[in-house]
């Protein structure tokens, strides 16, 4: 069982940034991707950005957020960072930090690849 707790969420002005951080604990060395995933009000959980933590550290990220978004990990501290430039309001949502152990490669922002979820941060973007 991986536990995971996200932080850094917070109300922002379209165009600033803000910084997630997200702490993995128990059984993490089962673990080979994390990931972060959002969920606006009425909409399905869709992924954002992910990494492979075991080796390279390759990064996957949505079309919506490329060149906008950094996923980044420290393994010293079992922790996955996104650090968000650019916000649009369309960036407003709950995100969710993910834990799983997968392939290598492919689509890394499936959802149904991870198993361990924490209770997510709120991030509010307003023009």
């Amino acid at each position: 069982q991986v536990h995971l707790v996200e932080s850094g969420g917070d109300s922002v002005e379209a165009g600033g940034s803000l910084r997630l951080s997200c702490v993995a604990s128990g059984n993490t060395v089962m673990v080979n991707y994390m990931a972060w995933f959002r969920q606006a009000p009425g909409k399905e959980r869709d992924g954002v950005a992910a990494i492979w933590t075991s080796g390279s550290r390759t990064a996957s990220y949505a079309d919506s957020v490329k060149g906008r978004f950094t996923i980044s990990y420290d393994g010293a501290k079992d922790t996955i960072y996104l650090q968000m430039d650019q916000l649009k309001l369309e960036d407003t949502a709950k995100y969710y930090c993910a834990a799983g152990r997968r392939h290598e490669g492919g689509n890394a922002l499936r959802k149904e690849d991870y198993t361990s979820w924490g209770q997510g941060t709120q991030v509010t973007v307003s023009s």
